[in-house]
């Protein structure tokens, strides 16, 4: 029987969800399975993945074949790279606990890779809430001045309109009380 490490579908439309499975090849895609090792989350950012790495490890050993996106995933989890490392123990090329401190030397790279990876994201993320916050300034500042125009504007129609109406009621005033002087 022919095994197969491959990936099987859950989710709704639009938003899958993944479990890998070891199944027979023959079976389809969604259907009968021998075990389940992990899931993949591919929605998440980075993609989440959920590995029993024993498990997967073994089956590798054992020889069953990984689809291509498997083997990616299987290979950022170091599966393969143990399995290499364990090669070379087999050969008698190093020994078991040189093969352990290699890969723990490996893990703890791409454990420090990933780390630099996403503080330079969050650093870009406020870099960019920074320069999004700094453009709304801008433009609060524009409509702010634009409003103190029209506003100066209106106060200064306001007064022009109520001076011309004080000086035509100071003459009529005036009138009255020249009127009273001649009699």
């Amino acid at each position: 029987m022919a095994t197969r490490i491959r990936l099987q579908r859950h989710g709704r439309k639009s938003y899958a969800f993944y479990s890998i499975v070891i199944a027979d090849s023959r079976a389809p895609r969604d259907g009968k399975f021998i075990e389940k090792i992990g899931t993949y989350n591919p929605n998440t950012n980075p993609a989440t993945v959920d590995l029993n790495f024993d498990a997967a490890l073994a089956w590798v050993l054992k020889g069953a074949q990984p689809s291509d996106t498997v083997r990616n995933i299987l290979s950022r989890e170091g599966v393969y790279m143990k399995k290499h490392l364990m090669g070379g123990v087999a050969k008698g090329a190093f020994g078991e606990a040189e093969a352990d401190a290699k890969f723990e030397a490996w893990k703890n790279n791409k454990q420090s890779g990933l780390a630099a990876l996403k503080a330079k994201q969050d650093e870009e993320k406020k870099a960019e809430a920074k320069a999004r916050l700094e453009a709304e300034k801008k433009i609060n500042e524009v409509k702010a001045k634009a409003l103190a125009e029209k506003k100066a504007a209106e106060a200064a129609e306001k007064a022009a309109a109520e001076a011309p109406a004080e000086e035509a009621a100071a003459p009529a005033e005036e009138a009255p009380a020249t009127e009273a002087a001649a009699e």
